[in-house]
């Protein structure tokens, strides 16, 4: 497998940089190497950039890639003198819209932000709330929750929550169908009390036995006679509690969180993508 260096280069944050790097999901036969370099605003902290290309290229011996948001011309002109890839966020939309539209663009850092969807205030606020309700973590505030995620361990329930924080700026929690459950019959008790914010992942048996071994080989918990077991419970569970599901198996966590969203009637901003 090719592996490539990716560097998301910002006068900011870097995480509208970084956000571009789901283009990337179109090259699976790459393995990419994310880093991301915030506040990039002088021309020293620019030549520091070009230093840490430069010594990519010198161990890796390829070219590495750099995604750049940076406002100021003069330094992104600078940045370009690295042996790189350089895709300029600015240079390829902003600059042609300013001379389209006869203005000047606003030079502040940041402003950019609003590409990855709501505010970027919103976004971390949903951030936190999805890691600090990660895998049943806690109930405590389960009730701003505006979707959580039910399944199996390692169905892909966290990913997916993540992914629609990130993108969307939707709070969402997920909670693991641990076998206690199962046996029962019965949702956890926690869960009882919001129906319409439930909505299940299922997976395949065989790719939950891939994705279990790797992380327990030769345990019950990863052996494939106890994967479809689980599933088939988890599947019947749901169905008999009117919970919607859909299978993860083959699809991306972009198309995942899209079709959740649809389902339980959550519409992001016009503006995200």
């Amino acid at each position: 497998m090719q592996k490539r260096t990716v560097f998301f280069i910002s006068d900011g944050t870097g995480i509208t940089a970084e956000s571009l790097g789901h283009l990337l999901a179109h090259f699976p036969t790459v393995s990419f190497k994310h880093v991301r370099l915030p506040f990039i605003n002088s021309e020293q902290k620019v030549d520091e950039a070009l230093a840490r290309i430069a010594e990519e290229v010198s161990v890796n011996g390829v070219r590495p890639i750099v995604v750049m948001t940076l406002v100021n011309p003069e330094l992104r002109d600078r940045l370009k003198q690295s042996d790189a890839l350089n895709l300029d966020v600015f240079g390829s939309f902003v600059d042609p819209l300013a001379e389209e539209l006869q203005e000047q663009p606003s030079r502040t850092s940041g402003i950019a932000h609003s590409v990855m969807g709501n505010s970027y205030y919103e976004r971390i606020d949903a951030i936190n709330f999805t890691l600090n309700h990660d895998d049943g973590m806690t109930d405590f505030g389960l009730s701003e929750a505006q979707v959580i995620l039910v399944g199996v361990s390692r169905c892909g329930k966290t990913p997916t929550s993540l992914y629609m924080a990130m993108q969307f700026g939707i709070k969402a929690a997920n909670y693991p169908l641990i076998p206690e459950d199962l046996e029962r019959g019965v949702l956890p008790e926690a869960l009882r009390k919001y129906p319409e914010k439930l909505y299940g992942l299922s997976i395949e048996p065989e790719r939950l036995h891939n994705v279990r071994s790797e992380r327990r080989p030769d345990s019950h918990y990863a052996s494939l006679n106890n994967c479809r077991h689980e599933i088939r419970l988890a599947e019947d569970l749901m169905q008999r509690e009117g919970i919607s599901w859909i299978d993860s198996t083959t699809r991306s966590i972009e198309e995942l969180s899209t079709i959740i969203l649809q389902k339980i009637r959550i519409n992001p901003p016009t503006h995200a993508h």
